[in-house]
């Protein structure tokens, strides 16, 4: 059964409790709701929340498990004389859950007549797959096959298992809600209850996303450091990945990509600062009330252009502009359009908006008594701003860059097409380089060996940029908490 004709069915399932509870409730009243305890849309509530709620989770429990069960099943299945030098049994099953789905689209296209994992008839299988559109390699073997079959056979039992158990769990709750379908039953607080502990779970969803994510990267580094020596990924000067060794001929240093992180963003942000915080300044304190309702919206249109356009931006706009300026016609100092300079100005122009709205924002709250004690003592409007409004702004101006400055360090695309890929380490800012989120996306491109040093570098570049952000937050909670203490 298709997952969501399970999920409509059970839903309806609900619905009809809903509509019996609240029919049952009110009839053991003799239809007076005043001698009932509760609504009567509690008592269907509490029948509807029965049904629903204990046949979600067990959906959700069997969809995480049942992969991880399979995979463990059916892994059992492959020989060790399948797992080529260089490879690892992670690639081979890929590959066998790759001509699982394949299976089932050949057979659904009728273009599978033989589906046996027999030598003779894996020709004729893969021939089949491809028919169908399938991507497979030219060397399926007998034993692949027969994991693949296997794979789908026990994928589509267990399937059929969880769309009856949770049908039955979905009738129980049902059964179990119209039992207490009556007038005296405290069904008010039994849904409220549950109301409760449904929001303490959603609550609860962005602390564990947290502590999952941290924990994932975690055990990965950790993963990562067995094979690869620590020293060498802080300390190497080189960034030069080999997949086809296992990580022997790998050179696997950190420092050229945190460089080339650290030097686009500062670039950003030396162009997303001062322009976003003297528009913030313009809009909040010189525009007029006409102006700032134009200027405002057209300003935060920069926050919903995508960043592929912004990438695109500086790849066929920015590089050639700086190219003719500072290449071989102009001064001679760029070789190329893809450059440090050619991003950090796309990237600085994206977070424009995220210094300017968010100062304005912290500017307009400064209080407007503050401004009138400056002009009652003569100073002038631009004194007012520079010592009264901006320091008193000041914590909320350096969350603003703290936020802009995660954004710079967080980017991908605009760093992919303005920047290049070239790991170095250089002060010239009109070479090509690359950042730690570029390579994490080139290192898990494609098929993965997670027992390789190489893909499972990128945890360990993905831990590096956690701990440099949250260093960051720090130094601005240090640097907010002082200035607080000044002018309070």
């Amino acid at each position: 059964m298709p997952l969501l004709w399970l999920i409509v069915i059970v839903l309806g399932i609900a619905a009809a409790g809903y509509i019996l509870g609240r029919t049952r409730a009110l009839a053991s009243a003799g239809g007076e709701i005043r001698q009932m305890h509760s609504l009567p849309s509690y008592y269907g509530a509490n029948v509807a929340m029965k049904a629903v709620v204990p046949a979600f989770l067990l959906l959700v429990l069997w969809l995480i498990v049942q992969p991880i069960w399979i995979n463990m099943s059916v892994s059992g299945m492959i020989p060790e004389t399948e797992i080529a030098e260089g490879s690892n049994l992670g690639l081979v099953m890929a590959e066998v859950r790759r001509t699982a789905d394949g299976l089932d689209a050949a057979t659904a296209a009728g273009l599978m007549t033989q589906t046996t994992a027999s030598g003779s008839d894996a020709a004729a299988v893969t021939q089949g797959l491809k028919d169908a559109g399938q991507v497979v390699t030219s060397e399926l073997t007998g034993p692949v096959l027969a994991a693949a079959q296997a794979y789908r056979s026990e994928n589509a039992t267990a399937t059929l298992v969880m769309a009856i158990a949770v049908l039955v769990v979905a009738l129980a709750g049902l059964g179990f809600g119209l039992k207490d379908a009556h007038f005296d039953f405290r069904a008010r607080n039994t849904v409220e209850k549950g109301i409760k502990a449904l929001l303490i779970a959603a609550a609860s969803i962005a602390v564990l996303t947290t502590i999952g994510i941290v924990l994932s990267l975690i055990f990965n580094t950790i993963e990562f450091f067995r094979l690869y020596p620590a020293a060498d990924f802080f300390m190497l000067l080189d960034w030069s990945p080999s997949f086809s060794g296992r990580g022997g001929s790998s050179s696997l240093g950190i420092l050229p990509l945190l460089w080339g992180t650290l030097y686009i963003s500062f670039v950003a942000l030396l162009v997303a600062v001062p322009i976003g915080l003297f528009a913030a300044v313009y809009l909040s304190e010189y525009a007029g009330p006409k102006v700032r309702a134009i200027a405002k919206p057209l300003l935060e249109i920069l926050a919903g252009i995508p960043t592929i356009v912004y990438g695109l931006f500086a790849l066929l706009t920015i590089g050639p502009i700086l190219l003719s300026v500072f290449g071989d016609d102009g001064l001679g100092w760029m070789q190329g359009q893809r450059a440090v300079m050619t991003a950090g100005i796309a990237m600085g122009i994206m977070l424009i908006p995220f210094v300017s709205s968010l100062s304005d924002d912290i500017i307009n709250a400064v209080p407007q008594s503050m401004r009138d004690g400056s002009y009652g003592l003569g100073a002038t409007k631009s004194e007012t701003i520079k010592q009264v409004i901006l320091p008193a702004a000041l914590p909320g101006i350096v969350g603003a860059v703290l936020l802009a400055a995660s954004r710079a360090i967080g980017e991908t695309m605009i760093v992919v097409l303005g920047a290049g890929a070239a790991a170095r380490l250089s002060l010239n800012p009109f070479e090509a380089m690359t950042t730690v989120t570029a390579k994490i996306v080139s290192q898990l491109t494609g098929d993965s060996d997670f027992a390789s040093p190489e893909a499972l570098v990128a945890f360990a570049l993905g831990m590096s940029l956690f701990v440099l952000t949250l260093g960051l937050n720090v130094l601005a909670l240090y640097i907010v908490r002082k200035y607080r203490e000044q002018y309070d």
